[in-house]
């Protein structure tokens, strides 16, 4: 793309849509009209515009939302008001796939077809819009077309899953799941203002009797979507016994809890609380809600179902660390739990009930899955490229903005709460020795109730099939994956394998974000292995070589295994794919590279997917 943005100007509703975020240009060097000749020579307003560099992604948004793609006039308007050069500026804008940088429809429908939906009919639904819309576009290109194939939306519960957006004055987000053409089409032909809801599933989220398992209790109550009726619920009450107890019994708590992090890493929650607090300066809380693993979505329904307790969580959190910012990153995709968590964070605001914590802002991710890395979450609120960051230095010593920062991801923090009212030390005596506490567990695919399952660790694969109804679609299972996309495929005689940290290892899988993907005889599972292999391909960030390359060599070898055209025999196939997996996981800078191979390699292992004898 040409980057001499000069002689391009910006229109008056991408000028309105910047200057609604940041306010009125006050001089022609922050993007304003030159009022006096001898302000050409003098940079008003220069040393305001620095620092900011932090809104730049919120201003991309702005100016999506507003027109529906972001023109080099806009992104030249946008780098002068925050003093940032183009060539990065399109770095970044280019980053995501959730904005565009070429013309596009004001209103876009992002089909899923990932695995999830892949299982329940996606493929059917996007031949079904070919027929009425014409092919699919490309995310980002310019096309007639306004829809689009997109990576997992989070709404794996219910697939096929549908987001269609509408820029504007007034931005839409109609949410169609399960989706039918009819609904995709009505959605695409009238947009509503706001976020609205096409033929929702009647998902249930059910209890197992157990007192302990309470995090899912408030999901559907009308009241838990006000302060009034999610203090009547017993909301707030760990908050204040916090404030009432100090900052010190807080941290002894949580590391009496032995919570670790439920976004799939593990790490001890207490040990990170203290090493922030124990920290000089300004400090940072973040909570990850960047939730897009393929068949992840818990977090999706404690923000959409109980927004309260998380803002409460991270007003505790902030408080016992000392924190003076919080910052909620929140995907891209998930319009309805922003909507709510804005309400639940303006209602503790007006409350005064955020005195003693920090200030919270929310940070819209816009379509990059790298981004639930905790550093490249970082690089994303900063105004970077979503890329990771070498560790050493961890964040809770150089995390936001060079600062000590403690990051946490939705389920971690929903946590804190009930570990406060009910002791740390009764928390830890739920599970087993090496997994405590109660746990979210993510069902989807051929299941006959898919949805959010709360249970102790210690539960097997075999018990949560069974609390969802068990298998659905021919009744004859295949294959589960457990843990996500980064996760492992697990056969039917495996199923009573306890899910535990340890449990899932003695198997060769991992808990990951907890995710249940049962497959039933119909699925072709070469094609979600292809799925799978084109996800990590497409949400690479390309920084690093062995990442980078690798992902798109797995992806070309399960092509070329899947169509019978060998180089050489598949024997030396599968050992070059067996090679390409080892080089990422030893050499990859994050997470993505480390696990890009973990779901392809056990499925190979386990299932003979694909022949053996050459064409």
């Amino acid at each position: 793309m040409d980057l001499h943005f000069t002689s391009d100007r910006p229109s008056d509703d991408e000028i309105s849509a910047v200057d609604a975020l940041l306010g009125p240009a006050v001089s022609r060097w922050a993007g304003g009209e030159r009022s006096d000749p001898a302000e050409g020579q003098t940079a008003v307003g220069g040393h305001r515009t620095s620092g900011r560099r932090h809104l730049l992604l919120p201003v991309l948004h702005a100016v999506q939302w507003r027109v529906g793609w972001i023109s080099r006039g806009a992104l030249n308007y946008a780098c002068r008001r925050l003093d940032v050069p183009p060539a990065e500026a399109y770095g970044v804008a280019s980053f995501y796939d959730m904005l565009s940088m070429e013309p596009q429809h004001a209103v876009v429908a992002r089909v899923c077809d990932d695995i999830a939906c892949l299982a329940r009919g996606a493929d059917e639904l996007c031949s079904k819009l070919e027929e009425s819309l014409g092919p699919a576009a490309h995310s980002g290109q310019r096309t007639p077309s306004n829809w689009v194939r997109s990576p997992c939306l989070g709404l794996c519960e219910r697939a096929p899953a549908v987001l269609v957006t509408g820029a504007g004055e007034q931005p839409s987000n109609c949410v169609s799941a399960p989706a039918s053409p009819s609904s995709v089409l009505r959605c695409i032909r009238f947009p509503a203002p706001g976020v609205s809801d096409r033929q929702p599933a009647e998902v249930s989220v059910p209890q197992a009797g157990d007192a302990s398992l309470d995090l899912l209790r408030r999901i559907g109550s009308s009241g838990a979507l006000s302060l009034d009726g999610y203090r009547a619920s017993g909301g707030l009450s760990a908050l204040r016994l916090a404030l009432r107890k100090g900052r010190d019994w807080v941290l002894r708590e949580v590391e009496a809890s032995r919570l670790v992090g439920r976004g799939g890493a593990a790490f001890p929650t207490g040990v990170k609380w203290r090493a922030v607090a124990g920290a000089s300066g300004t400090k940072y809380l973040v909570c990850n809600a960047d939730e897009s693993e393929p068949g992840t979505f818990k977090d999706r329904v404690l923000m959409e179902g109980d927004p309260f307790a998380i803002v409460e969580a991270i007003a505790i959190a902030s408080y016992a660390t000392e924190c003076e910012r919080a910052y909620v990153y929140i995907r891209g995709e998930y319009p309805r739990a922003t909507e709510r968590l804005r309400f639940a964070i303006a209602e503790f605001e007006e409350a005064g009930l955020l005195k003693s914590a920090c200030p919270i802002e929310i940070r819209r991710g816009a379509g990059a899955y790298i981004c639930g890395e905790e550093t490249a979450l970082f690089n994303s609120i900063e105004g970077y490229r979503g890329e990771p960051r070498n560790k050493p230095p961890y964040p809770t010593e150089v995390g936001l903005f060079g600062k000590p920062t403690l990051v946490n991801n939705v389920e971690t923090l929903a946590n804190v709460p009930r570990i406060l009212l009910q002791g740390g030390s009764d928390f830890a005596a739920i599970g087993t020795e090496g997994s405590r506490g109660p746990k979210l567990f993510c069902l989807s695919g051929h299941v006959e109730r898919p949805g959010v399952y709360e249970a102790r660790f210690g539960v097997s694969v075999r018990e949560l099939i069974d609390m969802a109804g068990g298998v659905a679609g021919t009744g004859k299972l295949q294959a589960v994956l457990v843990g996500g996309a980064a996760g492992a495929f697990l056969a039917p005689n495996e199923l009573d394998a306890p899910f535990t940290f340890e449990g899932m290892r003695a198997v060769g899988a991992t808990v990951g974000s907890a995710v249940v993907m049962p497959f039933d005889d119909s699925v072709d599972l070469a094609l979600i292995l292809l799925r799978i292999a084109e996800f990590f391909r497409e949400e690479s960030c390309g920084q690093c070589v062995p990442c980078r390359v690798g992902t798109v060599r797995q992806d070309e070898l399960l092509q070329r295994l899947r169509e019978g055209r060998f180089i050489g025999s598949m024997d030396q196939e599968r050992a070059l794919l067996q090679d390409i997996s080892q080089v990422m996981r030893d050499a990859s800078i994050c997470g993505l590279g480390h696990t890009a191979a973990s779901a392809v390699d056990s499925a190979l292992a386990r299932f003979p997917i694909f022949s053996r004898s050459h064409p």
